[in-house]
């Protein structure tokens, strides 16, 4: 056994980031031919990275090739996946330096004047895409663009809409496609009462845009020690019952946008009566939010806005001026819990926290 062993090799086992480069290390060679052959990069390269790269994170994905004559480029990137952005980072951030090879951190920006894409017969670039600004009289901060492409209609919507979605991300980057914009629609023709606008001037637009957000809403904070909560309760059309113990104050907060980040953590358990948790199992959740809200405090731009137990679930609702820490942070917390509970986290943009409008006719009667 052990001669066998020897002789197919040692399976090399992924379980950080310091174990990835090693063994990255141990391929560089052979993928840095492969690369700069433009050869059967996908079986031989990709295939091989993939499966030691989702060891780390199943969000992570890659793409390859020529930086220069003699640089290859390997760009990791979680897809748009707000959560994994930090941890794509600290990998990259983690990677020694390799002769021959160059690593970024999330797909890169090739500009809105220079990207061109071309699918199934149909260009996308400068010259095809202008934009315009839907603003929203309740939702002033609300970033709501839309992308005109000349050749849409009925019959090529879906392939249109894909297109111009990929220019977008190539074009301003990963990192700002996922951040700098709230809502993003694709139209076929611009309304009378707008005015298009050539695509190239997006980033421009977008960053002024964004230099006024934070500039309004800068070092506001909020301190909800003296908060009031509610609980509510209502029973769905199977007669299962929901409880939900809110922060009533936040919810009425005429600052939300100041937190524009919203985390949801989802608890499953096992039900012991209607969908309700039995009373250890109570506990061991409450005791992992009391925890996690002394790492995320208000003071440093986490909001507890409350949480919602119903049908086998616990949902907990966070509200947050940034997405890297609260990221890193709620991870880790899970994975201590992880013999305990059944834990899974998102972060995604919602500057009014519409994902809480449920609750606010319970919260207003209140």
């Amino acid at each position: 056994m052990n001669f066998l062993k020897k002789l197919l090799g040692k399976k090399e086992t992924v379980t950080d980031a310091a174990s990835f480069w090693k063994w990255f290390a141990t391929q560089q060679h052979l993928f840095f031919k492969i690369v700069k052959g433009r050869k059967n990069i996908e079986t031989d390269f990709l295939d091989k990275l993939m499966p030691q790269l989702q060891a780390l994170n199943t969000q992570f994905y890659a793409l390859t090739g020529m930086y220069n004559e003699h640089t290859a480029e390997l760009i990791l990137t979680p897809e748009g996946d707000i959560k994994s952005i930090v941890f794509t980072e600290d990998l990259v951030a983690a990677a020694p330096a390799m002769n021959g090879w160059r690593f970024t951190a999330l797909k890169p920006a090739t500009g809105l004047d220079d990207t061109c894409i071309r699918m199934e017969g149909y260009t996308f670039d400068k010259t095809t895409i202008t934009f315009y600004s839907t603003e929203l009289e309740d939702y002033p901060d609300e970033i709501d663009i839309t992308l005109v492409h000349t050749d849409l209609n009925k019959d090529n919507e879906e392939l249109i809409s894909n297109g111009v979605l990929i220019f977008l991300d190539n074009a301003l980057g990963e990192l700002n496609a996922v951040t700098l914009i709230d809502s993003v629609k694709v139209s076929g023709r611009v309304p009378a009462d707008q005015t298009p606008i050539p695509v190239s001037k997006l980033k421009d637009f977008l960053l002024w845009r964004e230099k006024e957000f934070i500039e309004k809403y800068k070092g506001i904070r909020r301190n909800t020690e003296n908060d009031n909560y509610i609980a509510l309760e209502a029973t769905d059309q199977n007669g299962l019952p929901m409880v939900a113990i809110l922060n009533q104050e936040l919810l009425q907060w005429d600052a939300k946008a100041s937190h524009p980040w919203i985390m949801t953590i989802t608890i499953t358990y096992k039900p012991v009566n209607n969908g309700m948790p039995d009373r250890d199992t109570s506990e061991v959740m409450n005791q992992f939010e009391d925890e996690l809200q002394t790492e995320l405090t208000d003071a440093a731009g986490h909001l507890n806005l409350g949480r919602e137990t119903y049908n086998s679930t616990r949902t907990i609702y966070f509200a947050c001026n940034e997405f890297r820490h609260v990221s890193r942070v709620t991870a880790d917390h899970i994975l201590r819990y992880n013999n305990q509970l059944s834990a899974s986290y998102k972060i995604y943009k919602d500057k009014y926290w519409m994902t809480m409008n449920r609750f606010i006719t319970g919260v207003e009667q209140e």
